[in-house]
This record gives C-alpha cells, structure tokens and sequence, in this order.
C-alpha cells in the first residue's frame, strides 16, 4: 500500500470493519499539504453496531475478574510500550508535531494506562461490621455499561488513554470517537489491546465527525460520555448527553496565563514561555497563550524571548533538527494567522511575526507558521479574548500582583494557570486565590500525574468530574451500598416495627 491510498476505517467487534463508507474524509500531512490517504465517516449504522458489540462484550466484561483485567492492561501497556515510535510517526504523519513531542505524549498517555493496572487496589470498598445488632454495612463500586470518548486532534494518543484504560478496567466497554483529521493511531491502539488479549467488543473505535458524534450522544445504550475539545463543542455534548439521561464529562478550552512577578528568574520564565506557548506548536490545551507580566520585567522578558524565538527551528516533524512542526490543517493556519493582523488593528503591538520564521527542510505548501508575539495586548482584544490554539503568545503587562490575579480571575477559562516567582509568600498567595483548575509555581503546563486528576473550572470543564486519577475512577463507576444480615438460629421470629438500633 502505497501512502497515498492509506485507508482508515472502524474497528468493530474486535476486527476492523469490512463495510463500504457512504462518505469519507482526507487525511493531510500538514508538513506538504498533500492528501495522504482517506478516513471513512460513520453512518448512524455504523454507530449502532459499534455500540451494539460493546453492549454484548460488556454481559462477560463485566464479571472478568479484577487481577485477570488488570494483566490485560499490564500486557497492553506493554505492548503500547513497545510501540512507541510506531504510534508517535502516526501522529507525526497526520498531526505534524516533531517526533520527540509525539514520543512524549505517548508516554503521558502509558501514565494512566500504568495508574489504570492499580485497579484492584482503585476498586477497594469500604466494610463495616455489626452497623445494627448482627447487621453489616459495606460499599461497592460497579462499571456503568457502554461508555464512549470523543477526543481532539492534538493528542490523538495521549487524550483517549486518559480515558479508555480506567473505563475498561473498572469493567465498562468503550467506544472511541477519535478526530478526523489525524485517525490512525487510534487503529494501531486497538490493534494492539486485541494482541494484549482484549476480548472482541470491548474497545471499539468509530471514525467520522458529527453524525458518529450525534449517534452516540443520543444512543441509549451509552450510558456516559467523555470529550475533550473546544468549549462550544464542549458545552453542545454536555447539554446534548445529559439531556438524553447520562453521565458527561466535556473538558473544553482554555486561555492559559502564566504569570511573571518582578523577582522572577527571567531566564527560566522566558524558557518556560517559549516551551509552553509553542511547544506542539501551540496546539495544547494547556499551552501558555497568555502572559502577564507584573512591571518592570516587561521590556526585559520580551526581549529574552525574541533571543530564543530566533533560535527555534521549525521545519517537518520528521525532520530531526526541528523543534516545532506545521499546524494540523491549512484552514486552521489561517485562522490563527489572521490574529496577528486583528490584534494589531485591535491595540497590540506585534513583537515577533511567525509569518517571516525560516522554515527547514518544509515544503511551501504546507500548513506552516512560525512562533509569534503580540505584546501590549489587554483583555477585550480577541488576540486575548479568544482560545487561538496556535504559536501565538499574547503579552500582557500590569502594575501589581492584584491587578494580574484579577486579570486571569476575570477570564471565562480556568483550565491552567501558572506563576513565576522566587517569593513562596506569593506563591502560596496566588495557590490560594486563582480560579483555575490546575496550578503551576515556576511549572509552566501543570498536567497532573495520572494518580492525580485532570481538569479545570469554568468555561473549561462542564460536568463536575475531572478525568482520570480516582475522579476517573468515580466517573466511570457508580456505587452500591449493601446492608446485610445473616441470621443465627436465635433470632426471636418477625418485628414489624420500625428498624432501630436497640
């Protein structure tokens, strides 16, 4: 098979599907601009059968012993482990981000897939003896059913093994909705749960855009819903699902500050400014996009990192000199390239202009802009205002601590935030006042370790669980108290009274 006649399709049933798509959709590499290949789209059939085979795998899942899930997901770890490269030149392919990123997602994803092999000890209940005379009490956890994931373009990988390998393993089956545009990795994930011994129907992977996504959120055999994405996307799965009786988690976007007091090291902060706001070229929920420097280290703080935009090299992520790749698609390189015009026109002062970035080894017909500066941009500019999800950094500057904690307070994203300081007075004030989700002190991208959860406040989280860690574990079981007596031969015959503790 030739790259250019790649086909994506289902995985259904434990194999991949063998049907004929009414509609399809093209895989890009964003490095040429070339089509590469083609994904098909999903039908409500499709959907229908996907969910139709995890609703019969999970009568048997469900009953799977705990230690015999738990060396599946050991042996699929494994497996994940030895497919490193595999996965990451997949994403490299059809995302564009430079292979060491791509690597370092998989590895972020393995995280939980690791925390997932904990689940006898995560599915512990709580006992309790003689609550009443002869009478025990105790908690138990339980798998809900069908649960599906619907999950971004950006980390095709690290996203659905936030949430396929808890659901799985506390005894659910799971339908993957991955993005369109960069499909792949999610047949090479279910290639190899089937070599780790999954049963047929567990994991299921359905291709396609809205009517996979429309199909699922109002099936009645999904009993729950994760999903990763923008927040208008966000918002339409959480009112849709519940709506239609389930349990959603809907994680949406983000404008995430990061925040430089005076005593900063402004060497560290400008590293951490540059790795963080274009790192995957900015194509990261947790990206910095934001920064909000407390004077007088504006001035300053710019210009070490101009010194080190001018060092950045962007090229082709298969090339190994290259630090930041092209952007996912070319409507999406235009989008976020048109805010470097409207946040001048808007009173921001163009610092660094990506659009004049050298690019090694990149053909020009790819999806390319390099890292940006708008400095001097203030909230009500939509260089600010807006979640641009590119390599563009928009510079903020303020007078005082107050009015820099005030300005990320006043955001309607709380997904990530971060703070520059060498005052742990400061630091412990800013932990205690932001409302953000997830804090950083001199961390720039404060993503938890999997035994933690990931989420964040606001406009960026709709539903009120947060994924994996054991808010993950809560989302996808549902618990049962059970109150038990077992009577001896001397139990005195039948009181009809009320029941109380004599």
């Amino acid at each position: 098979m030739t790259e250019s006649s790649k086909h994506v399709t289902h995985w259904i049933g434990g194999k991949p599907w063998d049907g004929t798509a009414e509609r399809q959709g093209d895989i890009y590499d964003p490095a040429t601009g070339q089509v590469t290949g083609h994904v098909d789209f999903a039908s409500p059939a499709e959907v229908d059968a996907a969910v139709d085979a995890a609703r019969t795998a999970f009568q048997s899942w469900k009953n799977v012993s705990l230690s015999k899930r738990a060396a599946i997901l050991f042996k699929f770890r494994e497996l994940v482990h030895s497919h490193v490269a595999d996965l990451a030149a997949l994403i490299t392919a059809e995302h564009g981000k430079v292979a060491s990123d791509a690597a370092g997602e998989v590895a972020r994803g393995l995280e939980v897939v690791e925390f997932a092999c904990g689940i006898p000890h995560l599915l512990k209940g709580g006992f309790s003896e003689n609550v009443s005379t002869g009478v025990d009490s105790y908690s138990i956890r339980q798998p809900l059913g069908v649960v599906a994931g619907i999950t971004p373009f950006n980390f095709p990988a690290m996203v659905p093994m936030w949430m396929f390998p808890i659901a799985i393993a506390c005894g659910n089956t799971f339908v993957l909705k991955p993005s369109e545009k960069d499909p792949s990795a999610s047949l090479l994930i279910a290639q190899l749960w089937a070599e780790a011994g999954l049963p047929e129907g567990v994991f299921n992977v359905l291709q396609g855009d809205k009517v996979a996504v429309d199909g699922l959120l109002h099936h009645p055999d999904v009993a729950a819903v994760s999903f990763v994405g923008s927040t208008p996307i966000a918002r339409y799965v959480y009112e849709q699902g519940t709506q239609a009786g389930k349990r959603v988690q809907a994680l949406g976007g983000a404008k995430n500050h990061m925040v430089v007091l005076p005593d900063a090291d402004l060497d560290l902060a400008a590293d951490a400014a540059v790795s963080a706001g274009f790192g995957s070229a900015g194509e990261r929920c947790m990206a910095i996009s934001a920064l909000v420097a407390v004077e007088p280290v504006g001035d300053e703080l710019i210009e070490k990192i101009k010194t080190r935009i001018a060092k950045l090299r962007v090229g082709p992520g298969t090339d190994e000199r290259a630090e930041m790749g092209p952007l996912v698609t070319g409507a999406h390189r235009d989008k976020v390239a048109s805010y470097l015009d409207s946040g001048v026109r808007e009173g921001a002062t163009l610092a660094v202009d990506g659009r004049a970035h050298p690019i090694i080894g990149g053909e020009s017909a790819g999806f390319w802009l390099g890292p940006s500066v708008l400095d001097h941009v203030a909230p009500g500019n939509s260089a600010y205002d807006d979640e641009i999800f590119g390599p563009v950094l928009s510079v903020a500057r303020t007078d005082s601590y107050e009015e820099a904690v005030e300005m990320v307070n006043n955001s309607q994203y709380g997904n990530g935030t971060a703070v520059f300081t060498n005052d742990g007075g400061a630091a412990r004030r800013f932990v205690n006042e932001i409302q953000v989700g997830m804090v950083g002190v001199n961390v720039p991208i404060p993503v938890p370790m999997a035994f933690y959860s990931f989420g964040g406040w606001k406009n960026s989280l709709f539903g009120d669980t947060h994924v994996h860690g054991t808010e993950g574990v809560h989302f996808y079981t549902r618990g049962k108290v059970v109150t038990s007596r077992w009577l001896d031969p001397s139990h005195g015959g039948v009181n009809l009274g009320f029941p109380t503790n004599a």
